[in-house]
């Protein structure tokens, strides 16, 4: 059976990841989104084993020193862990996988597949980022000052991805995003691995 494709999705905070990620998932039922582990509390309305797996701090330890993640991280003091079993499952099944981390952990899944796909979203400016920060009237301006400074240090690193969407209008980078993920499929490896007798009865 053909593999799936894994999707790296990065973007610096305020880019609009999350809601196109969403978007994408409702629009392309193949993709499923993978579901990290933290150490971090719940927020209001997110369910575990859908948002996050939601563990204490011994617990990602004693993962961590297991060697069970595919790549981990520390942000703002909470910690953020993939499951490695859990993707090369899904990979194996044929099912497409789209993980949702930053630079540095995009870094070491490619290590490990370096066949995946990096995907970085940007906002079409720092100062429409700094709007939309301000605009969620959820952090203080200190706060805002620090992800901004984040947002430039993770824009850094956007050369280390294969596409860039840059969002502005929230449909067409949409449309951008789902047309990454199905061109991926259509690719010459992938077809001749999904329609091997097919083309080659055609030659």
């Amino acid at each position: 059976m053909d593999k799936g494709n894994i999707y790296i999705v990065t973007a610096p905070s305020g880019a609009g990841k999350t809601s196109l990620v969403r978007a994408l998932l409702e629009a392309d039922r193949q993709v499923q989104l993978s579901v990290s582990y933290t150490t971090r509390a719940p927020r209001p309305g997110e369910v575990n084993g859908k948002d996050y797996h939601f563990v204490d701090e011994q617990t990602f330890l004693d993962m961590l020193h297991r060697g069970d993640f595919l790549e981990s991280a520390e942000v703002y003091g909470n910690r953020y862990g993939t499951s490695q079993s859990w993707i090369e499952g899904v990979i194996r099944s044929g099912a497409d996988i789209l993980l949702e981390i930053d630079w540095q952990g995009a870094a070491q899944v490619r290590r490990i597949f370096p066949e995946a796909i990096g995907i970085f979203i940007l906002p079409p400016s720092l100062e429409a980022l700094t709007q939309r920060l301000k605009g969620r009237n959820s952090d203080s301006e200190e706060v805002i000052t620090r992800r901004l400074a984040a947002a430039r240090e993770d824009i850094r690193h956007v050369e280390e991805f294969d596409y860039v969407i840059i969002n502005d209008l929230f449909d067409t980078a949409l449309q951008e995003l789902l047309a990454v993920i199905r061109g991926q499929r259509l690719t010459m490896a992938r077809q001749l691995a999904r329609h091997a007798e097919t083309i080659g009865k055609m030659k």
